[in-house]
Order: C-alpha cells, then sequence, then structure tokens
C-alpha cells in the first residue's frame, strides 16, 4: 500500500519529536545527545515541504477540516452523549468460546501493522501460558486486576459516571510473530469457519448461491452477527473505560491483520478499493487502541505515589514517530463514521431513549438532535460527506461482485469472532463494542436507506455513538499526546525556547503549537511552490518558531487562504513584535464583571487594556448582583455535588436550547473562576447556598456582603492598580458606537463622549482585538430596540436591568455580520420587589433567588401558596402568570393587562438565615417586619384564618418531606406558634431580569459570523452572548458566565512585547490629598457631620469613623444614589447590610476624623 507523509497542524511536535529516534522512512538512526536548534529546525521545515492533501484516496478531506469540526462541536457533544445512562449501557457476551485451535508460526504480510515484522523470528518461549498481567507489577497488592469487568450500573442500579470519557486499551504492543506456549498456540485455530472466503473466484468453502441476478437488499443485514450477545453481561462502560491492562495482544492482532490479506478481488499487484476501506478501518482501531494505552498508560498507585491513571508519552512516540500513516487511518475511520452518522440522522434524530432515568434520557435526546442539526450538519458539511460509500463495489458484476462483497463480509465476520480469542476481559469489551460500532456503520452505508430504522439494534446504536466518541476521543489524545512529549523530552527543552505555562494554556487552548504548527506549515507550502524566496522562507520561519503574535494570528485565521496569508504577511517584518505602549492590546468595551474579568487577564499576562464605559461609575449591572456565583466542587464531599449534576441542572433549564459546548464550559470552568474571584481579586466567597433549579448547594457568596457588589469592588480595584503604571486606561462617560474592520479584522472602534462643557467629542480607537462586554438589551424600550422586534409583548413589563442596557454590542457586531441566538429568549424572573414608596416605577429592584432558597414563601393575593418556591424561575414566572386568565389561554402574555403581585413571606429563622439580604432590603423600605400572624394578615389584606391555614399546611407538608408542586427542600420553616412567629413580607412582581439572547459565539469567546465563522480580533463575554443559557438562565450562572468568559477571552488575547524605552505617564493622582494619618484624624461630632449632606459634600459616619465620600459617590459600583442617601448620618446599619468591614481597609485615604458622642 502507498505510504503517506503525515503533515498537519496536529502532529507537527509528533514529527518534531520523531527527530529523537530517527526518520522511518529512511532508517537513519538518531544522533545521540539532542539536536541543536538549528538542525532541529531545519529538519521541522524539510518535512514541511512534503505534500500533503486529503485524509486519504478513499476519503475526500482534509485533516484540517476534520480536526476543526471536531474541536468546535463533534467532540463536545460526542463525549456527553456516550456518558448519558442509555449510552453508557452495553451488553456484551465476554465468555464466548475462541473459534480458533491451532494458528502455527507463519511468516507475516507486507500489511502487518503498528509493531508487527514482516518476517517471523524466533523467539525464546519464556511463559508456560498466555495470560493477562493485569499491570500487577504497576498496582498495589490490593488492587483489582486491570483486566477485570466491573458490571456495576446495571440498569436499576446508579452509574456513577467518572469525570473522563478516554478511549481504548487492548494491548501493549511488542513485536512477535511465534506463540509464545503450546497452550497459546492450542489456543488459536479455526474450529469451524465463520464465513467462507473466496479467492481468485475458488471457494475455500462452499458458498452459497444468491440465486439471483442481483445481490438482495436484506444482504448486508447480518454484519454484526459475529459479534455474540448469547449469555450477555450488562456493562456500564463509564464504570470500564479503555486503558492499558498490560495485556500482550500482539497475537491478536497479527490474527486479525493475516485475515485481512486475503485479496478480495484476486489482484495480487495491489490492494482494491474495498480492501483499503476495511484495512483502514482495521488500522484505526489499532491506533486507537495503542493512543489510550499511552494516555491511560500507569494505573494509581499508593506505593508509587501515583493518584490517577497517568501517561506514557515515550510509549506513544515508539509508536507513531515514523508512522504517521497510522493517524491518517484513525482519521479515515473518523471520517467512515460520520459519514453513517448523516445517513442515519433521519432514523436517530426522533429515536426513542428509554434507560429509566428520565431526565437523563431527556438530556440524551437533545444531545443526539443537537448532534444531528441542520447548522452542525452544515458547518462541518466536508467531513460528513467526505466519504462516499457509493464508490465501493462499483466494478462488481454479476459474477465478480458477489465474491468482492461476500469476501468482504466474510472477512469483517472472521475479524469479529477473532475478538472472542481475547483473554482480557477489558480489552474484549472494547473491541467488541468497536466492532460492533464499525458493523452497525457499514450496514447503516450499505443497506437501503429505506431499512436502516429496521435493521439497527439498540445495542448497535450504543456501539455505533460509543465508537464515534472513541475516534473522536482519539483525535484528542494524538495532540495531549504529543505536547506532553515534547514537554517532557530534556534533548528538546534544553534546546529550544519553551512558553511561558500561562500563555500556552491561554492564547492556545488546549493545543499550544497548533498555531506555529500551521503558520509554519503555510509558509512550507509557499516555499515549495516558490512564492516566497528562500530568504523571506527564513524570516517568516524564525517569526514563527519566536511566536510572533502577528503571524499566529494571521495563521490562525488564514492558514487555508495561502494567498491571502501571501498577501499579508507581506506586512510582516522582523522586529515588528515591538510596538509602542500607546496601542493596547485589547479594548474591552463595558465595565461589568465580563469586561473587568477579560481586562484583569489580560494586564496579569503583562498586556495592556483600554476599557469603554458609557456609564459614569463602572460595575454595570453585575454590581446588582445579590445570589452569588455558582461553582462546582469544592465541597462535593459534603454536599453530594458533582459536575455531572450541575451540568444536568443547567441543561434542564436551558431547555431544547441548550448549547451543550458552551454549557459544559461554563460548568467545567466553574470551580476556576471561583477560585479566581477568591485567590486572585480577594473575594469572600465561603458560604453556599442552595437556590431554585438546583438540585445542591453550589452558590457562593459572601459571608458577610453582597455578591455582586463585593466582587466589582474587588475586581474595580485589582484592575485600577494598573492604572498608575499606564498599563490600563479606564474611559467612563464614553460610548462605543461603531466597530472599525479592516481586510476582514476587527482594529478597533469609533466613540462619543461629552465633553466638561457639555459639547460632543468623537474618537477613534485602535487594537488588534475589542472585547464586547456591553450587556443585554432589558432596558431599551424604543421602537427599533431588541425588545420591541422580537418580545413586543413585554415592553410593558419591568425590569431590574439599569437603564444603560440597550443591546449596544448586539448593535455594533450585528453590522459586521455578527451572527445571533435566541434574542427572543428573554428571562423573567418571578421576584422583583414592588416599592410600596413608588410601586409603577418600571425599574425594580431584584428580590434574590436566594429569598426563596432560604424558605421564602410565595403567596397570592387570596393567601394560598401556587408553586415550588424552589423551581426553575421560568416555572415560578410561568405559575406567576397563570393568574391572569388570558395568559392561561394563549400562553403569551397580554401586554394590556396588569402585571400580578405576590407576596414574599420569610419566617424568622428563613430570615437569619439570609440576614445580609434582609438587613438591606428592609433598609430599602421593601420588606417589613411584621411581629405575629395577625399583623402579616393585616398587611396582606387577607383573613387571618386563610394565611394561618396556608402556613399550617406548609409545616405539614415540611414535615412530610412534599407537597403538591414536588417541592423536596424545606428551610426556614415557621415556629408552630404562629402567633409568636416574626415575620419578614415584601409584595414581588415578575420582572424583566436576563437577556439569554445575543451574540453567537464559540467555547472561546471567538465572535461568530451567521455562517459561524470566527470575525478575527472580536470576542466576547457576558450577557451580550447568546447561546450560554439556552431557553432560561439558572440563577446564580449570571455571575459565573462573565468569569468563565471574561478570563477565556482575557486568556486567550495575545500580548505583544513592547518597547523598554517608551516612556509611560502614571495615571493622575485621585483625591489623594485628602488621606491623613490616623494619630492626625480628629474628633468631629454629630452635629458637624449633619451639616455635610450634599452630593457636593457628603460625609458618612461608618463603625465610629468620619468619612468623605464626596468623590467616591460617582465611583461607587451600585450607584452614587445610595451614597447620598446616607450624607450627613451614620450609615453603619446600610453598609454592614452590603459589605464587609474589612472593606473600609481601602478607605483609608477618605477618612477624616473620629466620632465624638
Amino acid at each position: 500500500m502507498k505510504s503517506y507523509v503525515y503533515r498537519t497542524a496536529s502532529m507537527a511536535i509528533i514529527i518534531c519529536s520523531a527527530m529523537i529516534f530517527s526518520l522511518a522512512t529512511t532508517g537513519a538512526a538518531a544522533a545521540e545527545g539532542a539536536l541543536s536548534k538549528t538542525d532541529f529546525e531545519n529538519q521541522m521545515q524539510y518535512r514541511f515541504l512534503h505534500p500533503a492533501g486529503s485524509i486519504s484516496e478513499e476519503a475526500q478531506c482534509n485533516v484540517e477540516e476534520l480536526e476543526e469540526a471536531n474541536d468546535a462541536q463533534l467532540h463536545a457533544i460526542l463525549q456527553q452523549l456516550a456518558k448519558t445512562s442509555f449510552f453508557r449501557t452495553f451488553f456484551v457476551d465476554l465468555d464466548h468460546g475462541c473459534p480458533l485451535i491451532s494458528f502455527g508460526s507463519s511468516k507475516m504480510n507486507e500489511k502487518d501493522h503498528h509493531g508487527s515484522t514482516a518476517e517471523a523470528e524466533e523467539e525464546e518461549e519464556t511463559e508456560d501460558e498466555f495470560e493477562c498481567s493485569g499491570g500487577k507489577d504497576e498496582l498495589d497488592e490490593d488492587a483489582e486486576p486491570l483486566c477485570t469487568v466491573d458490571t456495576g450500573g446495571a440498569p436499576g442500579g446508579t452509574f456513577g459516571a467518572p469525570d473522563f470519557f478516554s478511549s481504548a486499551a487492548l494491548s501493549n504492543i511488542q513485536q512477535q510473530s511465534s506463540w509464545e506456549s503450546e497452550s497459546q498456540e492450542r489456543t488459536f485455530s479455526w474450529k469451524d469457519p465463520s464465513d467462507p472466503i473466496v479467492v481468485n473466484g475458488d471457494l475455500m468453502t462452499t458458498v452459497q448461491s444468491c440465486g439471483d441476478d442481483e445481490l438482495p437488499d436484506t444482504f448486508w443485514l447480518d454484519m454484526c452477527s459475529q459479534i455474540k450477545e448469547g449469555n450477555a453481561k450488562v456493562v456500564n462502560l463509564a464504570l470500564n473505560p479503555e486503558r492499558n491492562t498490560q495485556y500482550n495482544g500482539t497475537h491478536i492482532w497479527n490474527a486479525i491483520y493475516e485475515e485481512n490479506c486475503v485479496n478480495f478481488d484476486g489482484d495480487d499487484s495491489e490492494m482494491c478499493f474495498e480492501e483499503r476501506v476495511l484495512y483502514r478501518l482495521l488500522s484505526g482501531l489499532h491506533t486507537s487502541t495503542t493512543l489510550s494505552i499511552a494516555k491511560n498508560y500507569y494505573p494509581p498507585s499508593k506505593r508509587k505515589g501515583r493518584d490517577t491513571w497517568e501517561p506514557n508519552p515515550q510509549y506513544f512516540m515508539e509508536k507513531f514517530s515514523g508512522n504517521p500513516e497510522y493517524i491518517r487511518n484513525l482519521h479515515f475511520s473518523y471520517v467512515v463514521l460520520l459519514r453513517a452518522l448523516r445517513r442515519a440522522s433521519p432514523f436517530l434524530y426522533d429515536y426513542p431513549i428509554n434507560s429509566g432515568n428520565i431526565l437523563d434520557d431527556e438530556a440524551a435526546s437533545m444531545l443526539i438532535k443537537r448532534l444531528l442539526d441542520s447548522h452542525i450538519l452544515q458547518s462541518c458539511s466536508s467531513v460528513f460527506s467526505a466519504f462516499d460509500e457509493t464508490l465501493m463495489f462499483e466494478s462488481s458484476t454479476a459474477e465478480t461482485g458477489y465474491t468482492l462483497q461476500e469476501n468482504f463480509k466474510g472477512v469483517f465476520h472472521n475479524v469479529s469472532s477473532i475478538l472472542d480469542c481475547v483473554q482480557c476481559q477489558q480489552c474484549k469489551l472494547h473491541g467488541k463494542m468497536t466492532m460492533l460500532g464499525y458493523g452497525a456503520a457499514l450496514k447503516i452505508l450499505l443497506t437501503p436507506e429505506e431499512l436502516i430504522s429496521t435493521s439497527l439494534t439498540r445495542n448497535e446504536i450504543v456501539a455505533f455513538i460509543n465508537t464515534i466518541a472513541k475516534m473522536s476521543e482519539s483525535m484528542k489524545e494524538v495532540r495531549e499526546l504529543a505536547h506532553l512529549y515534547f514537554l517532557e523530552s530534556e534533548k528538546f527543552v534544553s534546546e529550544l525556547p519553551v512558553p511561558d505555562p500561562k500563555e500556552i494554556n491561554t492564547f492556545y487552548g488546549d493545543d499550544p503549537y497548533r498555531h506555529v504548527d500551521r503558520a509554519v506549515a503555510a509558509i512550507s507550502e509557499l516555499a515549495r511552490t516558490e512564492r516566497i524566496s528562500a530568504d523571506r522562507e527564513n524570516e517568516l520561519i524564525a517569526l514563527a518558531f519566536a511566536k510572533d503574535p502577528a503571524l499566529l494570528i494571521l495563521a490562525k485565521h488564514y492558514y487555508t487562504d495561502l494567498s491571502k496569508f501571501l498577501e499579508h504577511s507581506k506586512n510582516i517584518k522582523p522586529g515588528l513584535a515591538d510596538v509602542s505602549d500607546e496601542e493596547p492590546d485589547a479594548i474591552v468595551v463595558g465595565s461589568g464583571l465580563a469586561g473587568l474579568a477579560a481586562s484583569l487577564k489580560i494586564l496579569d499576562r503583562g498586556g495592556r487594556v483600554t476599557i469603554i464605559e458609557k456609564e459614569h461609575r463602572v460595575g454595570g449591572n453585575s454590581a446588582k448582583a445579590s445570589s452569588g456565583i455558582n461553582a462546582c466542587c469544592p465541597n462535593e464531599s459534603k454536599y453530594d455535588d458533582s459536575l455531572e449534576s450541575f451540568k444536568n441542572d443547567t441543561v434542564k433549564s436551558a431547555g431544547s436550547s441548550a448549547n451543550l459546548p458552551l454549557i459544559e464550559t461554563l460548568v467545567g470552568r466553574s470551580a476556576e473562576a471561583v477560585g479566581f474571584l477568591k485567590e486572585r481579586a480577594g473575594v469572600d466567597l465561603s458560604l453556599l447556598a442552595q437556590l431554585g433549579g438546583h438540585s445542591h448547594k453550589r452558590t457562593h457568596r459572601p459571608s458577610n456582603g453582597m455578591a455582586g457588589a463585593e466582587i466589582i469592588y474587588a475586581m474595580q480595584k485589582a484592575v485600577k492598580k494598573f492604572e498608575k503604571d499606564g498599563k490600563v486606561k479606564i474611559m467612563v462617560d464614553t460610548k462605543a458606537t461603531k466597530l472599525v474592520q479592516e481586510n476582514g479584522s476587527v482594529v478597533g472602534l469609533e466613540y462619543t463622549k461629552e465633553k466638561a462643557d457639555g459639547s460632543p467629542e468623537s474618537g477613534v480607537l485602535r487594537a488588534p482585538n475589542v472585547i464586547l462586554a456591553t450587556g443585554g438589551f432589558a432596558a431599551d424600550r424604543t421602537d427599533n430596540s431588541f425588545l420591541a422586534k422580537h418580545r413586543p409583548e413585554l415592553l410593558s413589563m419591568a425590569a431590574t436591568a439599569g437603564n444603560f442596557s440597550t443591546g449596544d454590542g448586539i448593535s455594533m457586531a450585528t453590522e459586521l455580520g455578527a451572527g445571533t441566538v435566541d434574542l427572543e429568549k428573554v428571562q423573567i424572573h418571578p421576584t422583583g420587589w414592588v416599592d410600596p414608596k413608588d410601586p409603577t416605577n418600571p425599574s425594580k429592584v431584584l428580590a434574590a433567588e436566594l429569598m426563596r432558597g432560604v424558605g421564602g414563601i410565595l403567596v397570592n393575593g387570596s393567601g394560598q401558596r401556587f408553586c415550588n418556591e424552589l423551581g426553575t424561575r421560568a416555572y415560578v414566572a410561568d405559575m406567576m402568570l397563570k393568574h391572569n386568565s388570558i395568559y392561561v389561554e394563549t400562553g403569551v402574555w397580554d401586554k394590556g393587562s396588569n402585571v400580578p403581585t405576590f407576596s414574599l413571606i420569610l419566617a424568622s429563622s428563613a430570615a437569619e438565615d439570609g440576614k445580609k439580604h434582609v438587613d438591606l432590603y428592609s433598609h430599602k423600605g421593601l420588606l417589613m417586619k411584621l411581629e405575629g400572624i395577625d399583623a402579616l394578615a393585616s398587611w396582606m389584606n387577607v383573613d387571618v384564618s386563610t394565611i394561618q391555614s396556608t402556613l399550617i399546611q406548609y409545616r405539614n407538608d415540611a414535615s412530610n418531606g412534599v407537597d403538591k408542586w414536588g417541592k423536596t427542600s424545606y428551610r426556614g420553616v415557621p415556629i408552630e406558634n404562629l402567633t409568636n412567629e416574626t415575620f419578614y413580607a415584601g409584595t414581588v412582581t415578575p420582572v424583566l431580569h436576563y437577556c439569554m439572547g445575543g451574540i453567537t459565539i464559540d467555547t472561546e469567546g471567538n465572535v461568530l459570523d451567521e455562517k459561524l465563522n470566527v470575525i478575527p480580533g472580536l470576542h466576547a463575554a457576558g450577557e451580550v452572548t447568546g447561546g450560554v443559557h439556552g431557553d432560561n438562565r439558572l440563577g446564580g450562572n449570571s455571575l459565573l458566565e462573565c468569569t468563565v468568559y471574561g478570563t477565556l477571552v482575557g486568556e486567550k488575547i495575545p500580548v505583544r512585547t513592547r518597547n523598554k524605552s517608551s516612556v509611560v505617564s502614571a495615571a493622575k493622582n485621585s483625591h489623594s490629598s485628602k488621606a491623613a494619618e490616623s494619630s492626625n484624624l480628629r474628633e468631629i461630632s454629630m452635629e458637624e457631620v449633619s451639616t455635610h449632606n450634599t452630593p457636593e459634600d457628603c460625609w458618612v459616619v461608618i463603625h465610629g469613623e468620619v468619612y468623605d465620600l464626596t468623590l467616591f459617590a460617582e465611583e461607587h459600583p451600585p450607584g452614587a444614589e445610595s451614597i447620598y442617601e446616607l450624607a450627613g448620618k451614620d450609615g453603619t446599619e446600610a453598609f454592614h447590610a452590603v459589605h464587609n468591614k474589612g472593606l473600609l481597609d481601602d478607605f483609608q485615604e477618605d477618612k477624616i476624623g473620629i466620632l465624638i458622642r
């Protein structure tokens, strides 16, 4: 068969690292010691000059397209799908007898593969019998042997999915072509042929004649017949991941490849098309197996200090350094499976999934639909259609066609039967599952389309999906193992520059050398086709190895279009990596949590940022958030939470619009996000709460403060520390009006601001990256607003968002062709406070989710409960709106109707649990303290008996553990003697709270156009984006989204080196002239304080000390009004309701005196 030189993004490191050993194509031995950097670079360039193209002659797509599709969408969906209850439950017969008796020692065919030798070698027999060691040398004495299968988790049991879903573990491939013992030899020889094989038209055994001019339509339906389910065990695949079992399966692979050596078409000169297809599939299976052995090579062992499975990059390199075609065969196998997936999509789309776990089955059905949805098929169309099954058997005749087809099926059956000879149960399990998946795929491809729906069994579908997931995972494993090998190789590490780990994990994602690789590949192709000179080639290669940001960005977006790459690269010269301090690395539009998180990440990496904020103060709507931020799972052992549970809660809330890759990124990085806020910004998030829609406690909040205010204050403090060095410039009262785009990339923006004299000022800011963090559009009620276009019936409903939430970022992005998603999905929060002093105000203060989480009870105007208070926001709001008869009939809110109001009631124990919030809302006059049931009834204007009956029933439901709405968690239940109970009550109403829709992004925060292509230089995070929350956002996920995606974007923005001679002007000092040492503070009376009671002269007493907050008020994240309300007063109680006392440490310069009584 042909030898293909493999050159692709994911294999650059493999090719580079392979120099340590030898170039297998030449047989040159590796020189002892490390290659010099020059030699290394020269050899790397040489390899890149070789032609590359499609994966194989049989699959017409290139490796880059396949990897892009896998990384962008397919891998994340497939791995989650494989973890669901339905798809991790597999039926397999592990006890079926081996059909071989004697096989003898024979020379292997030239098609031998993955470590087999072309000539049989005489080997000394060292074992009495063939066995699986089960990793005994690596395991602890009391550990379970690795070869065994854990059958736990059969239907009816609990499936404990691990945090990973890895691939493959059949054998530790060694060169072998003779038997290790007589026992082994006796095991292998055909007892009965499982299928006849035809050679050159002569039957080795009798073939049943078809009897017709054409093969029957049902010919391929028995492709999987030799993968027995006789005495089937029910195996939970999640409990049996594919790993190294120390099983030596060389004899199995030799038998498999020999079985595939029979010439299908009688031509000895070369493989026919069909033979190549089957060979590549088997080679892809072998490659995937070997990759998983390498990825999960060393088992956990206390005596060896290993807590988890660890990889063996050296083993990986030994197997693939000289055989890149094996990786191509893996890619080919993936393409064939994806083609089958597409062909079966009409059947699979509505396939009835039933494992007994209703929620999990719903998630699996949704994932299948997500996988098969048209936008994925379209965006990956070249991948799904790369293999054409109609080319198979097209040269068949009535005489030879049957022979070719029957031989093809016969060999597949024989290979399937050989798996019964595997003596390691784990290995047999995964070998059988993959071959069953292959069989299902071939059945789908070769059977008439109308028969597909009736030809596939449940087990075949499970194997089919798991096999696709296995190949997808293997694609990732190639890059991961290559990267690990590169990092671990001391020979190269000592000679080559190693990037900073933070830089690796930020700009390059999970594949640090991908864009370097792409740049070198493009450069080498330009040189090979003589489109650049040798000098220019050397110049660009040097820039690529130096990781020049401009070149790598160019490679990232234009590596598939060499003409444009060449044209744009003309502007890149040596030395241009140094830039002026005047131009920032990024412009961040919006100063809420998403914008601050992105900015701080860039600043911490040595970059420069300009922040544009149209308001007078930073913080945005993030400063108003009060419930907390979700994360899993720092307290998993205590609260029995898990990432899977968190994901399921989020998916359930998101409904049919759930975007799994975005949700998995949100959930998977949640612990890291909270850690960032705690460790980098110093935010206290020590308390945990369980909010509505959550199955566990996972919402983190301050012990003595409001989450949003504490987080924003800490983050803006951390960012502003960079002002003195000129690394960050914060432009308040400045509105971004238009994005500037050149040659397809966003390079800056236009802005307007009001000057001191009131006249307008406009200008242009330039940077290679613009980050949109402008929030949602819930406050824009103009005729052309997104709300008016997509949800006009909600225009009359009050909102919690600030008046600045007008969708500016979405408007600017869509002008450039950015895609949008879910704009019609506007969240109605069930509880916005109705201020008794101003009940018609269209802007409402949010009654935090926590108020219901600690035990708040919702009661309607008749004094009756009507819902599970801990349900999702969408559910509770729906139950509220159903008090309107028109809504009950239509399911759509009638904008002419009055929005109903309800009472939110907390007993004393619930109020104590949520003391911070209760104190704040009480201070604002939104909560009333009521002593006894009579006072509560009077305030509600209902009969005492009615509300008393409601609360008694609630106590009984709590005692029983469930109510008629399904509520099962009860906190803060009123005491038995309701006359002596202290209640806190306020009026709430449904309000517009959050916009789930917005700009379309990928999992790295890149803005995508309407065709799902990245818009270079444009990024987004926070509420301005869409797709993260689906139909409905889960409480506590907004601050999480801002932190996760803000930090993701900030981590990947390239940070450029700057001229060391540049002079940085320090930011002007603020009102530091007021700073005074404690020893010089004077005594001030309350009478004097009371005279400083205006916005222009604002003194406030906090904890016995007097502060002049005149200048700070405008910088207060929640707004100046709450400061002005305290002017000339003692604000200790109000401060304590929102903040921690430690916050005052940052106001020493504003402290002017000590209060005397």
